[in-house]
């Protein structure tokens, strides 16, 4: 895939091309982690996938699903 560009809003807000958002299943909704990797930005959609390939990766006494719950209700 070529390069693609976008803008930043005044609010910091970026417009995802919508050729990506098909490509990667973003919908109205999604939750999108950023990470930073030196001077890059890394989004990436927290879909089954990505959370299907984390099982294992932190573990503590919560479980990812209880983790979830969690997030949710803090959020409403």
């Amino acid at each position: 895939m070529d390069t693609l560009f976008t803008t930043v809003s005044s609010k910091g807000q970026i417009v995802i091309p919508v050729e990506l958002r098909e490509k990667l299943g973003i919908k109205p909704g999604t939750r999108i982690a950023i990470e930073q990797q030196e001077d890059r930005l890394v989004l990436q959609p927290i879909n089954e996938e990505l959370i299907a390939n984390l099982v294992g990766y932190c573990k503590g006494k919560s479980s990812m699903v209880e983790a979830r719950e969690r997030e949710h209700r803090m959020e409403e």
